[in-house]
């Protein structure tokens, strides 16, 4: 078998210390003073050699493994496997691998995935919390561990997080529908209980007040995240059964409406003829399901960019020991496609 190329074998062919060819190998060459011919040829003979670091001994070393852990609450979901792709790919740019975790939305399995990304050394994670995350968020930010929050957060805990305009995109969908003549639109939600979920819920109803419209609870419907597809056909059944002349509805979630379009296509309702249709966020199937429902497109890109950024920026403060940890708050617009 051939013996694996060492520091030490780029540093005797060189006549260079086994240092300075560490410190090049390292990222640490600007720092320390190193020419940059100096890098040139040492990273040139590295290739050469075929030298493959060794990455346990580096972390130790630098004290980072250069690794970031996500945690989402669900790999299959198209949103958040589209988000973890953007996160991977602005995380390579920057020298950085991605591990990634799905909690299930499982409070007990999340507390498990922290806990292994703590153990296997990551330089800081990046969550769509579950609704009992706060304690477990609470004792990482005692520990001035690197984090960030997107799409779910906690408004009293000082964590950086990226959300979207959540109250103003429903709200603005909302209005779109009672624009094109809805005075019975349905609201189907999930986790309630999650703020996010709430400024949406928050906006349909603003938007009902602003246009006149009394709230109606009976048209609200909250599909817990489990076995949403038995509980959506309960909810709906209900709606129908409840107020027979609803004539729009407003999903939260793009998953709420295609289990809905499944539930409408099993009873052998046009749903595209007979109701108003918006949604948060979309995915390419409404295009062949229901190519006139009306929009609010999440920021995807800009979605993972800044969760890369804020990241980076608390590992080099923690890194630095400035003894300050800023906090980020960032809020991104959705993008609006509506049906005239």
């Amino acid at each position: 078998m051939k013996k694996r190329t060492s520091l030490k074998d780029i540093a005797e062919k060189l006549n260079l210390s086994k240092t300075t060819v560490s410190w090049v190998l390292n990222g640490q060459a600007e720092k320390k003073g190193i020419s940059k011919n100096t890098q040139e040829i040492v990273l040139n003979c590295a290739k050469e050699l075929h030298y493959q670091p060794n990455l346990i001994a580096r972390s130790l070393n630098i004290g980072q493994t250069k690794t970031i852990g996500l945690i989402l609450p669900s790999i299959s979901d198209f949103f958040y496997s589209s988000i973890a792709r953007e996160i991977e790919n602005q995380a390579n740019l920057h020298g950085y691998s991605l591990m990634i975790a799905s909690s299930e939305s499982d409070f007990n399995k999340e507390e498990l995935v922290i806990q292994m990304f703590k153990s296997k050394g990551v330089d800081g994670i990046i969550i769509a919390p579950t609704k009992r995350s706060k304690v477990e968020i609470e004792r990482l930010m005692l520990e001035k561990f690197p984090l960030v929050t997107f799409d779910r957060y906690f408004p009293e805990l000082e964590t950086s997080y990226i959300i979207i305009d959540n109250k103003e995109s429903s709200y603005k969908l909302t209005k779109h529908l009672v624009s094109r003549g809805c005075k019975n639109i349905a609201l189907i939600t999930t986790n309630s209980y999650l703020t996010t979920m709430g400024e949406r819920n928050e906006g349909y109803k603003q938007a009902l007040l602003d246009s006149g419209i009394k709230f109606n609870p009976t048209l609200v419907g909250n599909v817990e995240y489990e076995d949403y597809e038995t509980k959506i056909v309960k909810i709906l059944d209900n709606i129908f059964e409840k107020v027979p002349d609803v004539d729009g509805f407003f999903f939260t979630t793009h998953i709420l409406a295609l289990e809905a379009f499944l539930y409408f296509n099993n009873r052998g309702i046009d749903f595209n003829r007979q109701f108003q249709l918006a949604c948060i966020h979309g995915v390419s199937l409404f295009k062949i399901l229901a190519p006139k429902i009306n929009i609010a497109r999440m920021p995807v890109a800009d979605i993972g960019k800044n969760a890369i950024d804020i990241l980076l920026g608390e590992i080099r403060e923690k890194n630095e020991q400035s003894g300050e940890k800023g906090q980020y708050k960032v809020v991104l617009p959705c993008t609006l496609y509506l049906n005239n």
